[in-house]
């Protein structure tokens, strides 16, 4: 892979120099931000899906039948339905700062697509994502020259897991292969990649297999391309035990994945920023590539909410970039453009970490 050259090299050389610069800021949830519109079945559904799934399944009353089921809750198809929608999203993101956008594809494979009927749309989901989160970024990089944007097209974890069985009683049952996985992440990255992303981001990875998956996909399409872009590869520790949800620590998870020669490494979701950091810490340490982190904003309560206030998260991410732990830094779930804005000016001042003497490609 790295024998490849860039497909944007112009653009590759630009967030590199912005790396080395200062510590860059990502985006923050894309569904907190999405039910503050309390979009109801039709709003999901927009006039292409309002009377059935585009051609494929017939509706009645917006129920499902003949196999069909209702759309609220796919905010992937907002791309499709309400591109007005998450084209404010990114620019509310953009003007609190952020340096890198997240398309809005987190389940845009034909595997999560499928509990809605729609895995026909995975390609133009990821296609379509890819270029509102472009046009955004042109648009705020032309209005601030200085600080250019960029876009991260995301590869979700799909909602299933290779590494584990979903019946207790019979522990060696899968209902996903490695050869289904990398199909489907082989599809979703060749729409991102033609709508023009900058980075590619596994991203909220429970399982290392499936994100080997990805890898080993992104691996093969770079080829039959004959170019790649930068991969940021990013996991979730699932509790406080430490461990993802396939049972690695950060550091075992670290050396899972670095052949990939990542542009970055980093855990995202799950726990809150407090609770990160140890598992930062250790990535800090022996990473060849950047660190990101984007935590949710707390743990959940009981009603599901996120309780941290933009200035509390700002304040524990803080002392993360004064001890030297980020190169790249946001929010996930629970947080807002406010938490973004409050996150970017605690960093500001604050230098980047530094990577090992070993350059990261020659990782």
């Amino acid at each position: 892979m790295s024998t490849l050259p860039w497909l944007h090299p112009g653009r590759v050389a630009l967030l590199t120099q912005a790396l080395h610069e200062r510590i860059l800021i990502l985006d923050g949830g894309m569904g907190t931000m999405l039910q503050g519109h309390d979009l109801d079945e039709g709003g999901f559904r927009g006039a292409r899906f309002e009377h059935g799934h585009d051609g494929h399944v017939e509706f009645h009353d917006n129920h499902a039948h003949q196999g069909g089921c209702d759309l609220k809750g796919n905010n992937d198809l907002l791309t499709l339905t309400r591109p007005d929608i998450i084209r404010g999203v990114h620019d509310a993101y953009l003007e609190a700062g952020a340096d890198l956008i997240e398309t809005n594809t987190f389940n845009s494979t034909r595997i999560s697509q499928a509990d809605y009927h729609l895995q026909h749309l995975a390609h133009e989901l990821n296609l379509e994502g890819a270029r509102l989160a472009r046009a955004a970024c042109d648009a705020m990089t032309a209005k601030t020259p200085h600080q250019p944007r960029f876009v991260i097209g995301v590869l979700g974890p799909t909602s299933r897991t290779a590494s584990l069985s979903p019946d207790v009683n019979d522990p060696g049952f899968r209902n996903v292969t490695f050869e289904e996985l990398v199909e489907n992440y082989t599809e979703s990255a060749s729409g991102l990649i033609d709508g023009g992303v900058d980075v590619i981001m596994v991203e909220t990875i429970f399982d290392t297999l499936n994100a080997k998956a990805a890898l080993f996909a992104l691996s093969e399409l770079f080829h039959q391309r004959g170019a790649r872009v930068p991969i940021m590869i990013s996991g979730t520790i699932t509790d406080r035990s430490g461990r993802t949800l396939s049972g690695q620590t950060a550091e075992a998870f670290y050396y899972s994945v670095r052949h990939a020669r990542p542009l970055s490494v980093g855990f995202n979701c799950a726990l809150g920023a407090e609770d990160l950091r140890p598992h930062i810490e250790t990535l800090s340490g022996i990473a060849e590539s950047y660190v990101s982190t984007h935590p949710n904003a707390g743990l959940p309560n009981a009603f599901g909410e996120y309780d941290e206030t933009p200035e509390h998260m700002a304040g524990v991410i803080g002392s993360f970039a004064r001890d030297g732990l980020l190169n790249l830094v946001g929010g996930c779930c629970g947080t807002t453009p406010a938490h973004i804005r409050a996150i970017a000016a605690a960093v500001r001042n604050q230098p980047p970490r530094v990577l090992p003497s070993r350059d990261a490609e020659a990782a």
